[in-house]
Protein backbone atom coordinates (compact mmCIF):
# COMPACT_ATOMS: atom_id res chain seq x y z
CA UNK A 1 0.00 0.00 0.00
CA UNK A 2 0.85 3.57 -1.21
CA UNK A 3 1.93 5.74 2.01
CA UNK A 4 1.73 9.30 1.06
CA UNK A 5 3.99 11.75 3.63
CA UNK A 6 4.59 15.14 3.91
CA UNK A 7 6.13 17.46 1.56
CA UNK A 8 8.34 20.12 3.41
CA UNK A 9 11.47 22.33 2.25
CA UNK A 10 10.68 20.87 -1.44
CA UNK A 11 11.20 17.58 -0.33
CA UNK A 12 9.41 14.61 0.51
CA UNK A 13 9.19 13.84 4.40
CA UNK A 14 8.27 10.52 5.34
CA UNK A 15 5.73 10.78 8.63
CA UNK A 16 7.79 10.04 12.10
CA UNK A 17 4.33 10.19 14.02
CA UNK A 18 2.99 6.65 12.66
CA UNK A 19 -0.55 7.62 12.55
CA UNK A 20 -2.01 7.16 9.07
CA UNK A 21 -5.54 7.40 7.70
CA UNK A 22 -7.21 5.58 4.67
CA UNK A 23 -7.69 6.72 0.91
CA UNK A 24 -9.99 5.11 -0.72
CA UNK A 25 -10.93 4.83 -4.15
CA UNK A 26 -14.62 5.51 -4.31
CA UNK A 27 -15.48 3.30 -7.31
CA UNK A 28 -14.15 0.53 -5.74
CA UNK A 29 -14.37 0.75 -2.00
CA UNK A 30 -10.57 -0.84 -2.04
CA UNK A 31 -7.81 1.42 0.28
CA UNK A 32 -4.58 1.36 -2.15
CA UNK A 33 -3.62 4.17 -0.25
CA UNK A 34 -2.58 5.42 3.54
CA UNK A 35 -2.14 9.28 4.32
CA UNK A 36 0.58 10.51 7.31
CA UNK A 37 -1.45 12.40 9.84
CA UNK A 38 1.06 14.83 11.23
CA UNK A 39 1.80 15.47 14.72
CA UNK A 40 1.98 18.49 16.63
CA UNK A 41 6.03 18.53 15.63
CA UNK A 42 5.30 17.79 12.51
CA UNK A 43 3.38 20.65 11.74
CA UNK A 44 5.68 22.71 13.26
CA UNK A 45 8.32 21.49 10.98
CA UNK A 46 6.26 22.96 8.20
CA UNK A 47 5.65 26.27 9.82
CA UNK A 48 9.17 26.61 10.25
CA UNK A 49 10.22 25.57 6.60
CA UNK A 50 7.77 28.65 5.69
CA UNK A 51 9.23 30.76 8.53
CA UNK A 52 12.56 30.57 6.93
CA UNK A 53 11.87 31.10 3.17
CA UNK A 54 9.87 34.11 4.46
CA UNK A 55 12.68 37.08 4.76
CA UNK A 56 13.86 36.42 1.62
CA UNK A 57 10.92 35.53 -0.33
CA UNK A 58 8.99 38.51 0.82
CA UNK A 59 11.85 40.60 -0.41
CA UNK A 60 12.11 39.04 -3.94
CA UNK A 61 11.29 41.36 -6.77
CA UNK A 62 7.72 40.81 -8.38
CA UNK A 63 9.67 39.84 -12.00
CA UNK A 64 11.00 36.79 -10.04
CA UNK A 65 7.54 36.12 -8.27
CA UNK A 66 6.14 36.14 -12.04
CA UNK A 67 8.80 34.52 -13.65
CA UNK A 68 7.97 31.43 -11.70
CA UNK A 69 4.01 32.14 -11.67
CA UNK A 70 4.17 31.57 -15.77
CA UNK A 71 6.40 28.91 -15.81
CA UNK A 72 3.97 26.85 -13.06
CA UNK A 73 0.98 27.95 -15.48
CA UNK A 74 2.97 26.19 -18.52
CA UNK A 75 3.72 22.55 -16.19
CA UNK A 76 0.26 22.75 -15.09
CA UNK A 77 -1.32 23.40 -18.62
CA UNK A 78 0.98 20.01 -19.33
CA UNK A 79 0.04 17.85 -16.45
CA UNK A 80 -4.03 19.08 -16.60
CA UNK A 81 -5.27 14.92 -17.46
CA UNK A 82 -2.68 13.75 -15.00
CA UNK A 83 -3.57 16.11 -11.65
CA UNK A 84 -7.40 14.95 -13.03
CA UNK A 85 -6.71 11.45 -12.96
CA UNK A 86 -5.53 12.18 -9.51
CA UNK A 87 -8.93 13.96 -8.72
CA UNK A 88 -10.86 11.01 -9.58
CA UNK A 89 -9.09 8.09 -8.48
CA UNK A 90 -9.91 9.74 -4.52
CA UNK A 91 -12.39 11.61 -5.37
CA UNK A 92 -14.59 9.93 -7.03
CA UNK A 93 -15.74 12.63 -9.57
CA UNK A 94 -15.80 11.92 -13.31
CA UNK A 95 -12.87 12.76 -15.31
CA UNK A 96 -14.47 16.10 -17.45
CA UNK A 97 -15.77 17.23 -14.02
CA UNK A 98 -12.01 16.81 -12.55
CA UNK A 99 -10.73 18.51 -15.51
CA UNK A 100 -13.21 21.66 -15.05
CA UNK A 101 -12.15 22.02 -11.56
CA UNK A 102 -7.92 22.22 -12.56
CA UNK A 103 -9.08 24.98 -15.05
CA UNK A 104 -11.44 26.79 -12.21
CA UNK A 105 -8.02 26.71 -10.17
CA UNK A 106 -5.55 27.84 -13.21
CA UNK A 107 -8.11 31.00 -13.44
CA UNK A 108 -6.39 31.53 -10.06
CA UNK A 109 -2.85 31.14 -10.89
CA UNK A 110 -3.38 33.33 -13.93
CA UNK A 111 -5.05 36.31 -11.99
CA UNK A 112 -1.81 35.41 -9.99
CA UNK A 113 0.48 35.99 -12.75
CA UNK A 114 -0.45 39.85 -12.96
CA UNK A 115 0.13 40.14 -9.12
CA UNK A 116 2.39 43.20 -10.33
CA UNK A 117 -0.82 44.95 -11.18
CA UNK A 118 -2.81 44.24 -8.49
CA UNK A 119 0.32 45.63 -5.96
CA UNK A 120 0.74 48.47 -7.47
CA UNK A 121 -0.19 51.41 -4.70
CA UNK A 122 -1.05 54.82 -4.33
CA UNK A 123 0.78 58.11 -4.23
CA UNK A 124 -0.58 61.92 -3.14
CA UNK A 125 2.10 64.38 -4.08
CA UNK A 126 2.39 67.86 -2.16
CA UNK A 127 -0.03 67.19 0.37
CA UNK A 128 1.99 70.01 2.94
CA UNK A 129 4.76 71.67 2.14
CA UNK A 130 7.32 68.88 0.34
CA UNK A 131 5.48 66.13 1.63
CA UNK A 132 4.27 63.47 0.24
CA UNK A 133 2.48 60.54 1.24
CA UNK A 134 2.24 56.81 -0.02
CA UNK A 135 -0.18 53.92 0.57
CA UNK A 136 1.61 50.45 -0.21
CA UNK A 137 0.53 46.83 0.51
CA UNK A 138 3.18 43.98 2.01
CA UNK A 139 2.79 40.31 2.46
CA UNK A 140 1.53 38.92 5.96
CA UNK A 141 3.78 36.31 6.56
CA UNK A 142 3.20 32.95 6.59
CA UNK A 143 -0.04 31.62 5.74
CA UNK A 144 -1.85 28.51 6.26
CA UNK A 145 -5.00 27.03 3.99
CA UNK A 146 -6.96 24.36 4.88
CA UNK A 147 -8.95 22.55 2.13
CA UNK A 148 -12.02 20.61 1.91
CA UNK A 149 -12.39 16.90 0.21
CA UNK A 150 -14.87 18.16 -2.90
CA UNK A 151 -12.12 20.30 -4.49
CA UNK A 152 -9.34 18.74 -4.30
CA UNK A 153 -6.88 20.61 -6.46
CA UNK A 154 -9.34 23.92 -7.19
CA UNK A 155 -9.45 25.05 -3.66
CA UNK A 156 -5.91 24.82 -2.98
CA UNK A 157 -5.04 26.92 -5.95
CA UNK A 158 -7.56 29.59 -4.96
CA UNK A 159 -4.76 29.85 -1.91
CA UNK A 160 -1.52 29.48 -2.47
CA UNK A 161 -0.82 30.93 -6.17
CA UNK A 162 -1.87 34.53 -4.58
CA UNK A 163 -0.34 33.75 -1.82
CA UNK A 164 2.92 33.61 -2.93
CA UNK A 165 3.05 36.09 -5.68
CA UNK A 166 2.08 38.69 -3.23
CA UNK A 167 5.60 37.31 -1.12
CA UNK A 168 3.90 34.95 1.76
CA UNK A 169 5.02 31.53 2.09
CA UNK A 170 2.11 28.72 2.61
CA UNK A 171 1.45 25.76 4.45
CA UNK A 172 -1.27 23.11 3.17
CA UNK A 173 -3.46 21.75 5.22
CA UNK A 174 -5.56 19.08 2.20
CA UNK A 175 -8.11 16.70 3.25
CA UNK A 176 -6.61 13.73 4.57
CA UNK A 177 -10.00 12.08 1.70
CA UNK A 178 -8.08 13.10 -0.91
CA UNK A 179 -4.63 14.54 -0.63
CA UNK A 180 -2.69 13.38 -3.89
CA UNK A 181 -3.37 15.96 -6.29
CA UNK A 182 -2.48 18.77 -3.68
CA UNK A 183 0.73 16.96 -2.88
CA UNK A 184 1.46 16.71 -6.75
CA UNK A 185 0.69 20.39 -6.77
CA UNK A 186 3.58 21.39 -4.67
CA UNK A 187 5.68 19.15 -6.62
CA UNK A 188 5.63 20.66 -9.91
CA UNK A 189 5.72 24.00 -7.74
CA UNK A 190 9.08 22.77 -7.04
CA UNK A 191 9.49 21.88 -10.54
CA UNK A 192 8.93 25.48 -11.72
CA UNK A 193 11.34 26.39 -9.61
CA UNK A 194 9.76 28.07 -6.10
CA UNK A 195 12.29 28.34 -3.51
CA UNK A 196 12.59 25.79 -1.11
CA UNK A 197 10.06 26.17 1.91
CA UNK A 198 7.60 28.36 -0.22
CA UNK A 199 5.13 26.19 -0.20
CA UNK A 200 4.46 23.47 1.96
CA UNK A 201 2.30 20.11 2.44
CA UNK A 202 1.05 18.66 5.78
CA UNK A 203 -0.92 15.95 5.51
CA UNK A 204 -3.57 15.01 8.67
CA UNK A 205 -6.55 15.73 10.72
CA UNK A 206 -7.87 18.07 13.15
CA UNK A 207 -4.62 17.90 15.18
CA UNK A 208 -3.08 19.58 12.63
CA UNK A 209 -5.56 21.92 11.92
CA UNK A 210 -5.54 23.03 15.46
CA UNK A 211 -1.71 23.63 15.70
CA UNK A 212 -2.24 25.50 12.62
CA UNK A 213 -4.67 28.10 14.16
CA UNK A 214 -2.60 28.32 17.25
CA UNK A 215 0.83 28.30 16.10
CA UNK A 216 2.84 32.07 16.70
CA UNK A 217 4.38 32.03 13.19
CA UNK A 218 1.30 31.59 11.52
CA UNK A 219 -0.29 35.36 10.80
CA UNK A 220 -3.25 34.26 8.89
CA UNK A 221 -5.37 31.46 8.05
CA UNK A 222 -7.94 30.52 4.91
CA UNK A 223 -10.51 27.98 4.94
CA UNK A 224 -13.16 26.52 3.10
CA UNK A 225 -15.54 23.60 4.77
CA UNK A 226 -18.24 22.89 6.60
CA UNK A 227 -19.76 25.72 8.95
CA UNK A 228 -19.30 24.44 12.48
CA UNK A 229 -15.63 23.72 11.17
CA UNK A 230 -14.98 27.41 9.76
CA UNK A 231 -17.28 28.55 12.93
CA UNK A 232 -13.95 27.21 15.00
CA UNK A 233 -11.61 27.87 12.59
CA UNK A 234 -13.03 31.59 13.22
CA UNK A 235 -13.13 31.32 16.62
CA UNK A 236 -9.59 29.81 17.18
CA UNK A 237 -7.69 31.49 14.83
CA UNK A 238 -8.96 34.94 15.98
CA UNK A 239 -8.56 33.77 19.61
CA UNK A 240 -4.82 33.53 18.65
CA UNK A 241 -4.00 36.94 16.75
CA UNK A 242 -5.00 36.03 13.69
CA UNK A 243 -6.42 37.43 10.20
CA UNK A 244 -9.30 34.52 8.61
CA UNK A 245 -11.14 34.15 5.73
CA UNK A 246 -13.37 30.85 6.91
CA UNK A 247 -16.12 29.87 3.71
CA UNK A 248 -18.75 27.35 5.77
CA UNK A 249 -21.17 25.43 4.16
CA UNK A 250 -24.83 26.37 1.73
CA UNK A 251 -27.82 25.51 0.95
CA UNK A 252 -28.48 26.78 -2.17
CA UNK A 253 -31.76 27.58 -3.92
CA UNK A 254 -32.65 28.32 -7.47
CA UNK A 255 -35.95 30.25 -8.06
CA UNK A 256 -38.34 29.35 -11.40
CA UNK A 257 -40.91 31.43 -12.01
CA UNK A 258 -43.58 31.14 -13.78
CA UNK A 259 -42.32 32.85 -17.40
CA UNK A 260 -39.25 30.57 -16.97
CA UNK A 261 -38.36 28.14 -19.70
CA UNK A 262 -39.05 25.39 -17.83
CA UNK A 263 -36.79 22.72 -20.08
CA UNK A 264 -34.22 25.07 -19.67
CA UNK A 265 -34.74 25.32 -16.00
CA UNK A 266 -34.63 21.35 -15.39
CA UNK A 267 -31.58 20.63 -17.42
CA UNK A 268 -29.87 23.27 -15.05
CA UNK A 269 -31.50 22.17 -12.16
CA UNK A 270 -30.26 18.27 -13.18
CA UNK A 271 -26.69 20.00 -13.96
CA UNK A 272 -26.28 22.17 -10.70
CA UNK A 273 -28.33 19.22 -8.19
CA UNK A 274 -26.24 16.33 -9.24
CA UNK A 275 -22.84 17.22 -10.70
CA UNK A 276 -19.69 15.89 -8.76
CA UNK A 277 -22.77 14.06 -6.91
CA UNK A 278 -23.97 16.88 -4.88
CA UNK A 279 -20.92 17.59 -3.21
CA UNK A 280 -20.40 20.66 -4.34
CA UNK A 281 -20.81 24.06 -1.94
CA UNK A 282 -22.12 25.68 -4.80
CA UNK A 283 -24.57 22.79 -5.74
CA UNK A 284 -28.69 23.99 -6.05
CA UNK A 285 -29.99 21.71 -3.51
CA UNK A 286 -33.42 23.45 -2.98
CA UNK A 287 -35.84 24.44 -6.25
CA UNK A 288 -38.56 26.65 -5.04
CA UNK A 289 -41.20 25.99 -7.99
CA UNK A 290 -43.05 29.47 -7.90
CA UNK A 291 -47.22 29.64 -9.35
CA UNK A 292 -48.24 27.30 -11.24
CA UNK A 293 -44.95 25.64 -12.33
CA UNK A 294 -44.29 22.92 -9.82
CA UNK A 295 -45.99 19.87 -11.20
CA UNK A 296 -44.40 20.47 -14.61
CA UNK A 297 -41.04 21.62 -13.71
CA UNK A 298 -41.09 18.07 -11.46
CA UNK A 299 -42.52 15.77 -13.89
CA UNK A 300 -39.23 17.16 -16.32
CA UNK A 301 -36.80 17.32 -13.59
CA UNK A 302 -37.64 13.51 -12.65
CA UNK A 303 -37.61 12.53 -16.43
CA UNK A 304 -34.19 13.85 -16.86
CA UNK A 305 -33.04 12.25 -13.84
CA UNK A 306 -33.84 8.46 -14.86
CA UNK A 307 -31.80 8.75 -17.67
CA UNK A 308 -28.07 10.04 -16.43
CA UNK A 309 -25.44 7.70 -16.29
CA UNK A 310 -23.80 6.95 -13.12
CA UNK A 311 -20.82 4.93 -12.95
CA UNK A 312 -16.58 5.00 -12.63
CA UNK A 313 -15.11 8.78 -12.81
CA UNK A 314 -12.47 7.06 -15.47
CA UNK A 315 -15.37 5.63 -17.52
CA UNK A 316 -15.79 8.17 -20.54
CA UNK A 317 -19.59 7.19 -20.19
CA UNK A 318 -20.32 7.98 -16.76
CA UNK A 319 -21.87 11.36 -16.01
CA UNK A 320 -21.62 10.98 -12.42
CA UNK A 321 -19.56 9.46 -9.52
CA UNK A 322 -19.33 8.08 -6.22
CA UNK A 323 -19.65 9.39 -3.29
CA UNK A 324 -16.33 10.14 -1.22
CA UNK A 325 -17.24 7.58 1.69
CA UNK A 326 -19.60 4.84 2.43
CA UNK A 327 -20.24 6.37 5.61
CA UNK A 328 -21.12 9.44 4.14
CA UNK A 329 -23.46 7.59 1.15
CA UNK A 330 -24.82 5.91 4.03
CA UNK A 331 -26.18 9.84 5.48
CA UNK A 332 -27.33 11.09 2.21
CA UNK A 333 -29.16 8.22 1.66
CA UNK A 334 -30.28 8.31 5.50
CA UNK A 335 -32.35 11.66 4.19
CA UNK A 336 -34.07 10.26 1.46
CA UNK A 337 -35.61 7.30 3.42
CA UNK A 338 -36.41 9.39 6.03
CA UNK A 339 -38.27 12.10 3.90
CA UNK A 340 -42.22 10.56 3.49
CA UNK A 341 -41.97 10.09 7.41
CA UNK A 342 -41.29 13.70 7.83
CA UNK A 343 -44.51 14.71 5.07
CA UNK A 344 -42.24 14.96 1.63
CA UNK A 345 -42.95 13.23 -1.86
CA UNK A 346 -40.02 10.90 -2.96
CA UNK A 347 -40.88 11.20 -6.58
CA UNK A 348 -37.43 9.79 -7.28
CA UNK A 349 -35.41 7.34 -4.80
CA UNK A 350 -32.06 6.97 -5.64
CA UNK A 351 -31.02 4.83 -2.49
CA UNK A 352 -31.30 1.47 -3.86
CA UNK A 353 -29.19 2.20 -6.93
CA UNK A 354 -26.19 0.14 -7.33
CA UNK A 355 -23.45 -0.50 -10.12
CA UNK A 356 -23.06 -4.08 -11.10
CA UNK A 357 -19.55 -4.39 -11.98
CA UNK A 358 -18.45 -2.52 -8.94
CA UNK A 359 -20.59 -3.44 -5.87
CA UNK A 360 -17.91 -2.15 -3.03
CA UNK A 361 -18.18 1.21 -4.91
CA UNK A 362 -19.89 4.25 -2.81
CA UNK A 363 -22.18 4.63 -4.86
CA UNK A 364 -25.49 6.34 -4.67
CA UNK A 365 -28.45 7.23 -7.65
CA UNK A 366 -29.91 10.75 -7.73
CA UNK A 367 -32.74 11.20 -5.49
CA UNK A 368 -35.50 14.01 -6.06
CA UNK A 369 -37.64 14.89 -3.05
CA UNK A 370 -41.06 17.03 -4.09
CA UNK A 371 -43.67 19.23 -1.44
CA UNK A 372 -40.28 19.64 1.23
CA UNK A 373 -41.05 22.50 3.54
CA UNK A 374 -38.79 24.03 6.14
CA UNK A 375 -38.24 22.12 9.82
CA UNK A 376 -38.04 18.59 7.28
CA UNK A 377 -34.23 17.21 7.36
CA UNK A 378 -34.07 17.25 4.06
CA UNK A 379 -34.83 20.95 4.29
CA UNK A 380 -33.11 22.16 7.02
CA UNK A 381 -29.84 20.42 7.15
CA UNK A 382 -26.58 20.13 3.86
CA UNK A 383 -26.75 17.15 2.72
CA UNK A 384 -24.17 17.45 0.24
CA UNK A 385 -25.19 14.69 -2.38
CA UNK A 386 -27.09 14.21 -5.00
CA UNK A 387 -30.64 14.72 -3.22
CA UNK A 388 -32.59 17.61 -4.60
CA UNK A 389 -35.69 19.36 -2.84
CA UNK A 390 -38.65 21.17 -4.35
CA UNK A 391 -40.42 23.64 -2.40
CA UNK A 392 -43.63 25.14 -3.18
CA UNK A 393 -44.37 29.11 -3.80
CA UNK A 394 -47.04 31.14 -4.54
CA UNK A 395 -45.56 34.13 -5.55
CA UNK A 396 -42.08 35.54 -6.23
CA UNK A 397 -42.37 37.36 -2.26
CA UNK A 398 -43.33 34.28 -0.83
CA UNK A 399 -40.18 32.59 -2.48
CA UNK A 400 -37.59 35.19 -1.87
CA UNK A 401 -38.72 35.20 2.25
CA UNK A 402 -38.32 31.75 1.76
CA UNK A 403 -34.83 31.82 0.40
CA UNK A 404 -34.05 34.76 3.10
CA UNK A 405 -35.05 32.87 5.83
CA UNK A 406 -32.47 30.09 5.03
CA UNK A 407 -29.16 30.63 8.44
CA UNK A 408 -26.90 30.20 4.83
CA UNK A 409 -26.34 32.38 2.03
CA UNK A 410 -24.00 31.17 -0.21
CA UNK A 411 -25.48 31.06 -3.83
CA UNK A 412 -29.28 31.76 -5.09
CA UNK A 413 -30.46 31.99 -8.83
CA UNK A 414 -33.84 32.75 -10.49
CA UNK A 415 -34.80 31.37 -13.74
CA UNK A 416 -36.44 33.86 -15.61
CA UNK A 417 -37.61 36.02 -18.81
CA UNK A 418 -38.63 38.80 -16.72
CA UNK A 419 -35.84 41.66 -16.31
CA UNK A 420 -37.67 43.48 -13.68
CA UNK A 421 -37.98 40.05 -11.61
CA UNK A 422 -33.96 39.09 -12.21
CA UNK A 423 -33.47 42.47 -10.79
CA UNK A 424 -35.50 42.68 -7.95
CA UNK A 425 -34.07 39.34 -6.85
CA UNK A 426 -30.38 40.11 -7.44
CA UNK A 427 -30.99 43.56 -5.30
CA UNK A 428 -33.26 41.75 -2.69
CA UNK A 429 -31.90 37.76 -1.97
CA UNK A 430 -29.42 37.47 0.66
CA UNK A 431 -26.77 35.52 -0.63
CA UNK A 432 -23.00 36.30 -1.60
CA UNK A 433 -22.83 35.15 -5.08
CA UNK A 434 -26.38 35.41 -7.59
CA UNK A 435 -26.98 33.75 -10.96
CA UNK A 436 -29.76 35.19 -13.32
CA UNK A 437 -30.58 31.95 -15.62
CA UNK A 438 -27.18 30.66 -14.04
CA UNK A 439 -27.76 27.83 -11.44
CA UNK A 440 -24.01 27.84 -10.06
CA UNK A 441 -23.12 31.21 -9.96
CA UNK A 442 -19.31 31.08 -9.20
CA UNK A 443 -17.52 33.99 -10.18
CA UNK A 444 -14.33 33.94 -12.61
CA UNK A 445 -10.96 34.45 -10.99
CA UNK A 446 -10.84 38.30 -11.19
CA UNK A 447 -14.00 38.65 -8.92
CA UNK A 448 -14.23 37.10 -5.68
CA UNK A 449 -15.98 34.19 -4.04
CA UNK A 450 -17.70 33.65 -1.02
CA UNK A 451 -21.31 33.53 0.82
CA UNK A 452 -23.04 35.80 3.41
CA UNK A 453 -24.38 34.98 6.95
CA UNK A 454 -23.08 31.61 7.93
CA UNK A 455 -21.32 30.85 4.67
CA UNK A 456 -18.72 33.09 5.62
CA UNK A 457 -17.29 33.67 8.84
CA UNK A 458 -14.77 36.96 8.46
CA UNK A 459 -14.44 40.10 6.43
CA UNK A 460 -13.02 39.50 2.99
CA UNK A 461 -13.96 36.79 -0.13
CA UNK A 462 -11.85 34.44 -1.53
CA UNK A 463 -9.57 34.89 -4.40
CA UNK A 464 -10.06 38.16 -7.13
CA UNK A 465 -9.25 41.51 -5.41
CA UNK A 466 -10.34 40.14 -1.59
CA UNK A 467 -7.96 37.85 -2.06
CA UNK A 468 -5.22 40.30 -2.81
CA UNK A 469 -6.37 42.09 0.50
CA UNK A 470 -6.30 39.11 2.44
CA UNK A 471 -2.85 38.10 1.78
CA UNK A 472 -1.09 41.39 2.43
CA UNK A 473 -1.57 44.23 4.67
CA UNK A 474 -1.85 48.30 4.05
CA UNK A 475 0.92 50.49 4.87
CA UNK A 476 1.03 54.73 4.78
CA UNK A 477 3.90 56.47 4.14
CA UNK A 478 4.84 59.85 4.77
CA UNK A 479 7.94 61.45 3.53
CA UNK A 480 9.16 65.17 3.58
CA UNK A 481 12.54 66.09 2.05
CA UNK A 482 13.00 69.62 3.24
CA UNK A 483 14.55 72.64 1.48
CA UNK A 484 18.04 73.01 2.91
CA UNK A 485 17.68 76.55 3.20
CA UNK A 486 14.77 76.02 5.52
CA UNK A 487 15.64 74.75 9.44
CA UNK A 488 12.13 73.97 10.08
CA UNK A 489 12.52 74.67 13.78
CA UNK A 490 10.64 73.84 16.95
CA UNK A 491 7.11 73.80 16.78
CA UNK A 492 5.05 71.51 19.72
CA UNK A 493 1.84 71.87 18.30
CA UNK A 494 -0.27 69.59 15.95
CA UNK A 495 1.05 69.30 12.38
CA UNK A 496 -1.01 70.77 9.87
CA UNK A 497 -1.35 70.22 6.11
CA UNK A 498 0.44 73.36 4.65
Amino acid sequence: MKTLGHWIGNKPVESASGNVGPVYDPATGAQPTQVALASVQEVDAAVAAAAAACPEWSQSSLARRTAFLFKYRELLDARRDEIAALITAEHGKVHSDALGEVARGMEILELACGIPEKLKGELSTQVSTRVDVSSIRQPVGVVAGITPFNFPAMVPMWMFPLAVACGNTFVLKPSEKDPSAAYRLAELAAEAGLPDGVLNVVNGDRTAVDRLLSHPDVAAVSFVGSTPIARHVQAEATAHGKRVQALGGAKNHMMVLPDADLDHAADNAINAAYGSAGERCMAVSVVVAVGGTGDELVAKIAERAAALRIGPGDDPASEMGPLITREHRDKVASYVAGAADQGAKVVVDGTGFRVEDHPEGFFLGVSLLDDVRPGMAAYDDEIFGPVLCVVRAETYDEGIALINASKWGNGAAVFTRDGGAARRFQLEVEAGMVGVNVPIPVPVGYHSFGGWKQSLFGDLHIYGNDGVQFYTRGKVVTTRWPDPADSGGINLGFPSNH
